[in-house]
């Protein structure tokens, strides 16, 4: 790595690499397996503090910076992509809202707690007919006394069975905007669908969620009428890093496995990675992860001092999952058919990874984006 992090930044990775190597690894398999939400796990990651790192301490928080973010994501899913995919749910999404516009009763009951890890939170922005196009949400908030009646179906809502709150993305009826509400979990008139069977990430639930004339009061719209779309491109680079960050941890896992089996697998005498083929895929993997890596820490250092860098996030999320899907691809091919075992972990990291691809944006969708920075 070239990127140069300082000794607080370096303190932090280390600190959940420890966590992931003693506590994690170990349990990966198993929480795969499952399809089980590590709850022990995920209020682990509360206790050092994960969560609370975006945020000022007059919330709760500990105002960690960007780079230190990423390094802590990476982490985490080097450990288990399901594991990861929840607490950067938890730390950015879910809660972001709710810390730039709760009243004191939301800070105090949702917020602190979720960034305590002893609340957990969703939000609510894709539906059956709107998953990149956002402007073909549905979910609507009509207006009665003392609030709205929401109403409409949500799918693809990550931690959704087992969350305490929501943040809901809908259109006020009149109004074409996107403006966000707070829905705590014992709202009437708020269901939990099925449970989304998922190729991989399992462990991250994943669900349905309804809304029949569910009452909102006035005080839970998050930032004023038809906010949305702006509300969420604040922290929209930061979604693609964090990303980008979950597939360079998911990488970095694939190699470092491989990596070790390579030098104990002997065939024709020797080990094969004394192979010039297999060394070959090794450099590959190793220069296309440190490229990803550094991409990502130079963008969040951006970040960092208040740039803007949207076209920097959409590269950083393009690059680093398409890399990551073709290093755990080359790991599985190192391995032969013993990557295509679920006694190893290669399987699980194959079909892992490709959350990656869809999460902050689909490949398509941010190559059309990046062009349209090209100015074409």
């Amino acid at each position: 790595m070239l990127f140069p992090i300082n000794p607080l930044q370096l303190q932090v990775r280390d600190s959940f690499a420890d966590f992931v190597d003693r506590e994690v690894l170990p349990q990966a398999a198993a929480i795969d397996h499952d399809k089980a939400f590590p709850k022990e796990l995920f209020e682990r990651v509360g206790h050092l503090g994960f969560y609370a790192m975006r945020y000022p301490e007059s919330v709760g928080g500990s105002s960690m910076d960007t780079v230190s973010y990423m390094l802590a994501t990476m982490e985490l899913a080097r450990g288990s992509l399901s594991l990861a995919a929840a607490c950067t749910m938890q730390s950015l999404m879910a809660t972001y809202f709710l810390f730039r516009f709760g009243n004191q009763h939301i800070l105090d009951n949702y917020l602190s707690p979720a960034l305590q890890g002893r609340c957990i939170g969703a939000i609510c922005m894709t539906e059956p007919g709107a998953g990149s196009d956002l402007m073909a949400i549905k979910t609507l908030a009509k207006p009665v006394d003392g609030g709205y009646l929401l109403s409409g179906q949500k799918t693809w809502v990550t931690s959704a069975p087992v969350a305490d709150f929501f943040t809901v993305l809908a259109r006020v009826v009149g109004d074409d905007r996107l403006s966000v509400f707070f829905v705590p979990r014992q709202t009437q008139g708020l269901e939990i669908g099925k449970t989304i069977d998922k190729m991989g990430v399992r462990g991250s639930l994943t669900a349905e969620v309804f809304f029949a004339d569910a009452f909102i009061p006035a005080h839970h719209l998050l930032g004023g009428q038809g906010q949305g779309t702006g509300l969420l491109r604040e922290i929209l680079a930061e979604i693609r890093l964090m990303t980008a960050a979950l597939a360079i941890g998911t990488a970095t896992a694939a190699m470092q496995f491989v990596l070790e089996y390579a030098k104990n697998r002997v065939q024709f005498g020797k080990p094969i990675g004394q192979f010039q083929a297999i060394r070959s895929k090794f450099a590959d993997m190793a220069v296309s992860i440190d490229l990803a890596t550094n991409y990502v820490l130079q963008a969040a250092s951006l970040c960092d001092e208040g740039k803007s860098l949207q076209k920097e996030a959409m590269i950083a999320k393009l690059y680093a999952s398409e890399m990551a899907t073709e290093v755990c691809d080359q790991a599985a091919r190192v391995m032969a058919s013993y990557g295509y075992a679920t006694d190893f972990p290669i399987e699980r990291l194959l079909r892992d990874v490709r959350f990656t691809l869809i999460g902050g944006g689909t490949s398509e969708i941010l190559k059309i984006n990046i062009s349209k920075e090209l100015g074409l």
